[in-house]
């Protein structure tokens, strides 16, 4: 092949590689509602100067049709629902919730810095397994979901190991891959997903566990994340540990027994807990971010200019501010 040859060739390639950069480019920047959270230069506020200049508008209400009591003997853990990552696992929950499947049923696992488990002791053993009337058992894994490129996206500025793209929907610590066009939720501290076996379509919903350690971003796209725990996270995290293999607890009198499980809209409302979640698509929460990116506190000597999504707990308070 000649070298002129070689060469127009050579700015053909170079061509139609710019050209795919830059449409990989315009694509990456259309698949999130609001910018990524920047600033040219360090946070001016602390966290609390931040969080204690938002306004009511800054906050929002729990769903009530989106939120799930866990009742256990020490107290109540609050959990936040996400149906546009997980809708179908979502409503076979609240199936689940609704026929008081989980009531009796048991906390059977507890690993040090990675999860505590929700299951029936007796789940592999179809004879006395408790059944399961109106719901289903087994559903399609829902991993990820199809990007929605109106869906509400605060998008973080620093990179990410496990994801081309993270920040936060609606609340919740979430990915994107703008390639594939498919988002979803992270396994942060607090994220409850969906226990399967080595079969993706092995649950539904009946065996449920909670992060309590480093989030194991490594289950990213590998669970379906349906939510995070908003208020009671101690009382999962500061369960004792099991013995048994992957910590299960050896013996029955060792386990946490659920009390109930219900959809907050279901409970009378006198009864509920009213809590605000701080919104992630306000200049309030911008702020945050960058408070938390770079401290601003009397103790810190250095900031850390940079955010990893696991590291922005969003604020969760009592409604009202109270």
């Amino acid at each position: 092949m000649t070298t002129k040859l070689l060469r127009k060739n050579y700015l053909r390639a170079r061509v139609t590689s710019l050209c795919v950069l830059g449409l990989a480019t315009m694509l990456a920047a259309s698949v999130h509602a609001r910018p990524p959270v920047t600033a040219a230069k360090p946070a001016t506020q602390t966290t609390a100067a931040v969080l204690a200049a938002a306004k009511p508008g800054d906050w929002r209400a729990l769903d009530p049709q989106n939120t799930l009591y866990l009742d256990l003997p020490g107290g109540r853990v609050v959990i936040e629902l996400a149906p546009a990552f997980a809708p179908n696992h979502i409503a076979n929950i609240k199936a689940l919730a609704r026929e008081r499947y989980y009531d009796g049923l048991f906390i059977v696992r507890a690993q040090d810095n990675y999860v505590v488990q929700m299951n029936d002791p007796d789940y592999e053993n179809e004879a006395k397994r408790k059944p399961i009337k109106t719901a289903k058992r087994h559903l399609a894994p829902e991993f990820t979901v199809a990007l929605d490129a109106k869906a509400p996206f605060t998008r973080l500025p620093d990179a990410d190991g496990y994801a081309p793209v993270t920040g936060f929907s609606d609340g919740f610590a979430s990915a994107r891959d703008p390639k594939t066009r498919r988002m979803w939720l992270t396994h942060c501290y607090g994220a409850v997903g969906v226990g399967r076996d080595n079969a993706p379509d092995s649950g539904g919903g009946a065996e449920l566990y909670v992060v309590i350690g480093t989030p194991p971003r490594q289950l990213d796209r590998n669970v379906t994340v349906v939510g995070r725990v908003v208020k009671g996270i101690e009382l999962l995290s500061t369960l004792p540990r099991g013995t048994g293999p992957y910590s299960l607890y050896e013996k029955p009198e060792q386990r946490t027994p659920i009390t109930s499980i219900r959809v907050a809209a279901d409970v009378p409302e006198n009864e509920r807990v009213a809590l605000e979640v701080l919104r992630t698509d306000t200049p309030t929460f911008d702020a945050y971010v960058e408070s938390r990116r770079n401290h601003r506190e009397e103790w810190y000597a250095v900031a850390a200019g940079h955010i990893d999504v696991c590291n922005v707990d969003v604020p969760v308070r009592a409604a009202g501010g109270h």
